[in-house]
């Protein structure tokens, strides 16, 4: 049992302790279908499948993956944007004690090759449209069997149709290739039920990759319990029961997309409503039809929705909850999407989360009813965080920065292949536990809010004083003709580094040296000296990672291409 904590006096009506089963992925979710069976688990373009079915539909895949070979501690790549091929495998793979490495489906043939070879997967699944990256990558790796999904495998047939007239026929047709096996064939075939693989709560289950601060993805082992955990956990926090519905905008390759959009509701019995492809008109679209409860998404969804002309016009009263993680939630963009909301008859606050792929995604959120500015919130049921003097183990004092530390059932099992990268960041600190050193900057105050501040390896050291990106960004933001900023550290040799802004503005031909000027100034009204801008750029648009969040690593590589590696961060 933990030591009473500060947050826990802003619980409300969530448990400060949960009871978590010991079992697997794959029970988790036959334990929902007998307490849901008639009850809606996922939604996909319009076609409704309940518990019951799903269960049906993973144990049916689970015998076509047994029969072409795949076993307990087998790994298998899925390689899926968000649709029933993807989940229904994910849960399959559980059932046979096989490890699913989940990557994204637009990855190049060098990732996929990378991906393939740190885990020595010798099966994938992915879309028809990803064949010819996979079978190149084939041949410098262990791949021996290739599924191949269409999107059409799970409409209904007018949609099928709409499918291949629109797209489908556009696609390069798959030539003959023995190592290929399609989804639709596999799971229409009649195989022989298999039995549960033999593995526990605490065997692993999942490969995540990660970037990490090295820029090297590496891949975070995940196991039963770290999952049913973290989805428990959300599902309490946000007080999903089986009447909710939440959109299933992210991605599963990520853990926020498959930890929080499919695996949370499918603990608690909600339905998910899967979206393949994000646009913001799409997005709109299901608002307006779907009238999900949970809306969550990084930053640059909840902007592009609050911009959106449909989703302005949609009856939002159907909102209950809305979270931003991921990345910073810039204030101007929190204010326009309630605003917006609120006009559509909602009345929801758009609360900030925390959470990091080596605890699967979201661990901490602001309370219902309790937000608190700039604060990530509180920590979720027995997890615990606390804040340490960088480079040491030593709790930092109340209102200090220092890097923030977590632990608890949601916690990794450590990084695969890479022993010495997991002792550094998973630790034993003096009271026996074992602390995740997240490399992340942030203070806790008096009553246990926590506050971000910065990725470790993001801070700015200009002229030996520390700048914090989100800090400038947010003034930036609050200016009328920004759209989207970014900063970073430009290599400098009198000042170490200096501040440079990345802006796109509205409407795009504002962009000017005077207007650039206009800026600098505005954050030298809010701003200590150090912090403001040198110079603005201006761009069309900023580089996006592959779950939308601004990649400002690509714009401080570019800079530093520029400078011929000049001036490099000081450590």
């Amino acid at each position: 049992m933990y030591e009473q904590k500060p947050w826990l006096n802003f619980y409300g009506r969530v448990p400060p302790h949960l009871d978590y089963p010991q079992q697997t992925l794959y029970q988790a979710v036959h334990q929902s279908a007998s307490r849901h069976p008639d009850a809606i688990a996922y939604d996909f373009m319009g076609r409704n499948v309940s518990y019951r079915r799903l269960c049906e539909e993973i144990d049916r895949c689970a015998s076509a993956l047994a029969s072409l070979g795949l076993k307990r501690g087998d790994f298998i790549t899925i390689a899926m944007p968000t649709c029933p091929q993807g989940v229904i495998c994910f849960y399959a793979a559980n059932k046979l004690g096989a490890v699913a490495a989940m990557v994204h489906p637009l990855a190049t043939e060098k990732e996929i090759a990378f991906y393939l070879d740190e885990t020595g997967s010798r099966y994938a699944l992915t879309l028809d449209a990803c064949y010819g990256k996979f079978k190149a990558a084939a041949g410098r790796s262990a791949l021996s069997t290739l599924i191949l999904a269409r999107i059409p495998d799970c409409l209904s047939l007018p949609l099928r149709l709409g499918f291949w007239l629109t797209r489908g026929r556009h696609l390069e047709k798959v030539p003959r290739d023995p190592m290929v096996r399609w989804w639709r064939e596999l799971m229409a075939r009649r195989t022989t039920a298999v039995a549960r693989a033999e593995t526990g709560t605490h065997d692993p289950a999942v490969v995540l990759f990660s970037g990490g601060t090295t820029g090297v993805p590496k891949g975070i082992l995940l196991s039963n319990q770290n999952f049913i955990a973290e989805g428990m956990q959300v599902a309490a926090w946000g007080e999903i029961t089986a009447r909710d519905s939440i959109l299933a905008i992210l991605p599963i390759f990520h853990g926020f997309g498959l930890g929080v959009c499919i695996n949370a509701a499918f603990m608690s019995g909600g339905k998910s409503i899967l979206v393949p492809q994000f646009t913001a008109e799409t997005v709109a679209r299901l608002i307006k039809t779907k009238r999900p409860s949970l809306l969550v998404g990084v930053p640059t969804l909840f902007d592009a929705l609050s911009r959106n002309h449909e989703f302005q016009r949609s009856d939002l009263s159907c909102l209950r909850a809305t979270f931003s993680g991921a990345d910073t939630l810039p204030q101007p963009i929190k204010k326009r999407f309630e605003q917006v909301v609120q006009v559509g008859g909602g009345r929801v606050q758009l609360l900030e989360g925390y959470g990091l792929t080596e605890a699967v995604t979201a661990i901490m959120a602001t309370p219902l009813g309790r937000y608190r500015e700039r604060s990530i919130g509180v920590p979720f049921p027995d997890m615990l965080a606390k804040v340490v003097v960088p480079g040491t183990l030593d709790e930092a004092s109340v209102g200090s920065d220092g890097e923030l530390c977590l632990s608890g059932p949601a916690v990794m099992l450590g990084y695969l292949h890479h022993p010495d990268e997991t002792a550094a960041a998973l630790r034993t600190h003096a009271d026996g536990r074992v602390w995740l050193h997240t490399g992340d900057i942030a203070s806790m105050d008096g009553d246990g809010f926590f506050y971000f501040k910065l990725r470790q390896k993001r801070m700015i050291k200009s002229s030996g004083m520390n700048v914090y990106p989100a800090q400038v960004e947010e003034c930036l933001y609050r200016h009328p003709a920004v759209l989207e900023a970014c900063v970073v550290g430009v290599p400098d040799p009198a000042q170490g580094q200096r501040v440079k802004g990345f802006v796109v503005v509205k409407p795009p031909a504002a962009a000017s040296p005077e207007l650039a000027q206009e800026l600098i100034a505005h954050c030298q009204k809010e701003l200590i000296k150090w912090s403001c801008p040198r110079d603005i750029e201006f761009r069309s648009a900023l580089p996006k990672t592959m779950i939308g969040k601004v990649a400002f690593k690509q714009l401080e590589d570019e800079e530093a291409a520029r400078s011929g590696g000049a001036g490099q961060r000081p450590g």
